[in-house]
């Protein structure tokens, strides 16, 4: 076993209170489960600027893109009630999706990031359900099929949504809190009931300053990627259309919106329960949720990500280390081959180890450049497994 010493716990914590008073954080808060059960749990900092109210363990937060590993467990939950995986073709559920190009597009290949779909021709709102999803039936694939895979930031969401919908007949948003959210008591909400409205954390966009470090090569150039509008990478960031900064998605409106791409909202220690009961085979205090991780765990995207503009890997919806001649490339998920997780814009980062029983997750307000964890989660992690 690795990780979660008491010693290693002591250098988290240190490294958390770092981020504070070296890292410029404002309020986080940090939940790691070890064999089931919490070890660890720290919160610091203040919900606002101005640092008028503190920032507790009870804080709920926009966490972005982490959004997509209870969507993708929710789809995989309802494929297992309906007897169905991963392999299953999305034109037996979705007939209107198939067609362009995209005829034999497999719900794996949708969770995997191979769909093709990641860019919209068509503008659509992202506040306009059935614009999106017509958009989406009458795209084109954005590559040819079958040649690599592209991270899909916002149509991620809406294509695992529909196929909820299809198999069930409820959202996916009602779907989680059906069947994990309240049998595991998870404060977190893809579209947030209005008496949790109050209690929830502004997200601050990033600051850049002369003493921000340099970016590494592949952030350089999916910041140049990104910059260039007629892009694959500014096209999928775009699409569906409509007001996404970050100071929009602190109104009202936008917190209540289902959005199973980048709209979960919650507490470190939900994504960290969460993702202990998958670090448990699907599993936590005698409540099975998922018959199999398997799917999660299984790479069905490796190699240069045609939207991010690095070497990234997936399994059925959820983020893997990307692994070269039997070694991780990096190690967002610490050391195990087995880890997989979703990180979130600015920051926010939770994942399962099932080799080690290891479950994490980091919340917090103060964004940082990029689309990929920075230091002050990272250091986390290193820290974690010593």
């Amino acid at each position: 076993m690795k990780g979660a010493t008491g010693e290693q716990l002591a250098a988290v914590e240190a490294w958390f209170g770092e981020n504070f008073s070296r890292r410029g954080e404002l309020g986080a808060s940090l939940s790691i489960w070890h064999g089931g059960r919490e070890v660890l749990s720290l919160a610091g900092g203040y919900t606002d600027r101005a640092r008028t109210q503190p920032w507790t363990a009870q804080t709920p937060v926009l966490v972005w893109s982490a959004t997509k590993g209870p969507a993708a467990a929710s789809l995989l939950h309802a494929l297992e009630r309906q007897g169905e995986g991963p392999g299953l073709p999305v034109r037996e559920l979705w007939p209107e999706f198939a067609r362009n190009g995209k005829e034999a597009v497999s719900v794996g290949e949708v969770l995997s990031h191979r769909a093709g779909v990641a860019a919209l021709e068509e503008a659509a709102s992202i506040t306009d359900r059935e614009a999106v999803l017509r958009a989406l039936e009458a795209q084109r694939p954005n590559w040819p099929l079958g040649e690599g895979h592209g991270y899909h930031p916002r149509t991620f969401g809406y294509l695992l949504d529909e196929l909820v919908r299809r198999l069930e007949g409820v959202s996916l948003a009602d779907y989680w809190r059906r069947w994990f959210g309240v049998p595991l008591g998870l404060d977190f909400w893809i579209g947030v009931p209005e008496e949790v409205l109050p209690r929830v954390a502004p997200v601050y966009a990033a600051r850049i300053s002369r003493e921000s470090p340099e970016p590494a090569p592949e952030d350089a150039r999916f910041s140049a990627a990104m910059a260039s509008p007629g892009s694959l990478t500014a096209r999928a960031f775009a699409s569906p259309r409509g007001a996404f900064g970050v100071a929009g998605m602190n109104t009202p409106e936008m917190r209540r919106g289902e959005f199973p791409g980048f709209g979960g909202i919650g507490t470190a220690r939900a994504l960290a329960r969460f993702y202990a009961m998958l670090a448990g085979g699907g599993a936590l205090e005698g409540l099975r949720c998922l018959r199999s991780i398997a799917p999660l765990t299984r790479t069905l995207s490796s190699g240069e990500d045609r939207v991010l503009l690095r070497e990234t890997a997936f399994g059925a919806g959820m983020m893997l280390d990307p692994v070269r001649h039997g070694r991780k490339v990096r190690r967002l998920f610490g050391p195990s081959l087995t880890a997989f997780g979703q990180p979130g814009a600015g920051g926010s980062h939770a994942f399962a180890d099932p080799e080690n029983g290891i479950a994490f997750a980091y919340c917090m307000n103060q964004m940082e450049p990029g689309v990929f964890p920075g230091e002050k989660a990272l250091g986390l992690v290193r820290a974690l497994y010593g």
